[in-house]
């Protein structure tokens, strides 16, 4: 079972270096990840965008450019449908945006003719190594949508325990959320969170543990369920998986846990034929390079 970011790259390793084909490649920050990628074994890189632009940031970063194949498309929208087009057609296994806004990049991932679609709603995972924590810990969602319905509920449930079984959490515990753990029909997460857990106990939803309602505390702090009498349910602060009851609630503690705790993190964009690595230009190097890491193992399980 992996818990911590190192023991991620150590499951990289183990099997064949993958391709990323990254969109608009002329982005500093996302070149010296790339090359990181490169460099610690994770992922080789198709380069798609403007190539001069490219040139002249690959110089700036000791990038050895005879390294990786560049495709020369100056256009935006082009650049980013010839670079999802590449996982399309199983030339690169994910997809990594670059200096295109997010619209524009989503809209790539969508297109009917060459993106990624697999029927399936998307949705968002974050990971979390915390100081201390001898595990992983998945949020979802926090990015991308806004208030997630039932059905929703059970699309990011199964897009995370994908992410979670690619990582070596092999049947995770998973909390949907809410200010009380009990059902309260005036709080209709909580009649949702009882019914996704129904439904884990009828097969419904497979390859985890669903426990909900749960409060944050019940689900992340053992000694929080000891203290109110709760050490009889099936998660007693051991919560692998946290899902939100809305993207407010899942992106307040994503950027708390970014800005207040010691935490290593990646992101990706599930639902979709191949990983999908959407990170903010606010996003660190490491979180580009951990992006990239979840990816692999995700392109790698997908091979399977």
């Amino acid at each position: 079972m992996s818990k911590s970011f190192n023991d991620l790259l150590e499951k990289v390793s183990s099997f064949s270096k993958k391709k990323v084909s990254v969109a608009v490649a002329q982005d500093n920050e996302v070149l010296l990840a790339v090359k990181a990628a490169k460099e610690r074994g994770i992922a080789d890189a198709i380069l798609v965008g403007d190539a001069d632009e490219i040139a002249k940031i690959a110089a700036d970063i000791d990038m050895n450019l005879d390294d990786y194949e560049v495709i020369d498309e100056k256009d935006v929208t082009q650049a980013a449908l010839r670079a999802v087009k590449l996982v399309h057609d199983g030339e690169a296994d994910m997809y990594m945006k670059g200096l295109i806004d997010t619209k524009g990049f989503l809209k790539s991932v969508l297109d009917k003719e060459v993106g990624l679609r697999s029927g399936r709603p998307l949705s968002h995972v974050c990971v979390f190594e915390l100081e201390e924590e001898e595990r992983l810990l998945f949020l979802s969602d926090v990015a991308f949508i806004p208030y997630p319905t039932l059905e929703d509920k059970v699309n990011i449930i199964n897009n995370t325990v994908e992410i979670c079984h690619a990582c070596g959490v092999d049947n995770p515990k998973v909390a949907p959320l809410a200010t009380v753990e009990v059902v309260n029909p005036k709080m209709p997460c909580t009649v949702e969170a009882a019914e996704l857990t129904k439904m884990n106990e009828e097969g419904k939803i497979t390859g985890c543990i669903v426990d909900g309602p749960l409060s944050f505390d019940l689900a992340t702090v053992p000694e929080a369920a000891e203290h109110k009498g709760a050490t009889d349910r099936k998660i007693v602060g051991d919560a692998d998986v946290l899902i939100f009851p809305d993207i407010h609630a899942g992106n307040i503690l994503y950027k708390a846990l970014v800005h207040y705790a010691k935490v290593k993190n990646g992101n990706l964009i599930t639902g979709t034929k191949a990983p999908v690595i959407l990170t903010s230009r606010s996003d660190s190097f490491e979180v580009k390079v951990n992006s990239l890491a979840l990816g692999a193992l995700v392109a790698n399980a997908i091979s399977k």
